[in-house]
C-alpha cells in the first residue's frame, strides 16, 4: 500500500494475527473487519509496532471506530467525554456525538492566557517525546466535569504515559473517569504505568495491536 492508502477503509474478515507480515498488520474489530495498519520499526531494535493515525483516516474509518467505541461505553451511560491532545480530540468528539453528548471537553497542551499553572502537568508520547510539554484544561470547562460520570478518551494507548497523565491532571480537577477509551491499544505495555497510577477500572478499545519482531527472512512476526 501506498503511504498515504492506509487507514482509509476496512476489509473484510480475514486471517488472524499470529502470522507474517511484510509492511502492514491487519487489526481487527470485534466484528472481524480488519483495518490495515503501517508497521513502524523502533529503530535498530528488530522490533516494530502497528501505527495510527486518526486524523488521517477516512471519515467512513474513523466514524465506525468512534461509533464502535461508544457502543462499548454506553452501557456505563457516561455524562460528558474528556479528550487528550492531540488525535485524540479527534476520536473523542466524534464518540461524545455517537454517545448523543451536545459537546465534550478537550484537554490541551497549549496554555492560553487564562489557564491555571496548578491546573496542568508535564506530559510524554511515544510519538512526541519532546521534553517540556504540558498539559492544560480550560478552567471554564470544570463546572463541565464536576460530579460527572466522565470517560477519558484517546486515539491510542501504548506506554500508558498520555493517559496516566490525563488521569492525574483529572486528579487535579477533583474528579475520577469511570472508565479509558482508545482507538487502539498498541500492545499491553501500558497495563504497567496504568497500575503504577492506581487505575484498576476498565480500559476499552477498538483495536488491539502486538508487540512485532522481524525475522531474518524481513518479515514481521507478532
Amino acid at each position: 500500500m501506498e503511504g498515504h492508502d492506509y487507514w482509509q477503509s476496512f476489509l473484510p474478515p480475514g486471517r488472524s494475527p499470529g502470522e507474517a507480515y511484510g509492511n502492514a498488520f491487519p487489526a481487527s474489530l470485534a466484528d472481524g473487519r480488519r483495518l490495515m495498519l503501517p508497521i513502524r520499526a523502533l529503530g535498530d531494535t528488530g522490533s516494530g509496532l502497528a501505527s495510527l493515525i486518526i486524523n488521517q483516516a477516512s471519515f467512513t474509518v474513523m466514524r465506525a471506530l468512534a461509533d464502535d467505541l461508544a457502543q462499548r461505553l454506553a452501557a456505563l451511560k457516561p455524562e460528558i467525554v474528556v479528550g487528550m491532545p492531540t488525535l485524540g480530540l479527534t476520536l473523542a468528539a466524534a464518540v461524545g456525538e455517537a454517545l448523543g453528548h451536545a459537546r465534550y471537553v478537550p484537554l490541551g497542551n497549549s496554555r492560553k492566557f487564562w489557564y491555571q499553572e496548578r491546573l496542568s502537568l508535564p506530559v510524554q508520547s511515544i510519538t512526541t517525546p519532546g521534553a517540556g510539554k504540558r498539559l492544560y484544561i480550560d478552567p471554564r470547562m470544570l463546572p463541565l466535569i464536576a460530579g460527572k460520570r466522565i470517560v477519558l478518551v484517546d486515539d491510542v494507548i501504548s506506554s500508558g504515559q498520555s493517559i496516566v497523565a490525563g488521569l492525574a491532571l483529572l486528579d487535579l480537577c477533583g474528579v475520577r473517569p469511570i472508565a479509558v477509551g482508545a482507538a487502539m491499544l498498541q500492545t499491553d505495555r501500558a497495563a504497567d504505568a496504568l497500575g503504577a497510577a492506581g487505575w484498576s477500572g476498565p480500559v476499552h478499545t477498538c483495536l488491539k495491536t502486538p508487540m512485532l519482531r522481524r525475522g531474518n527472512d524481513g518479515l514481521w512476526r507478532a
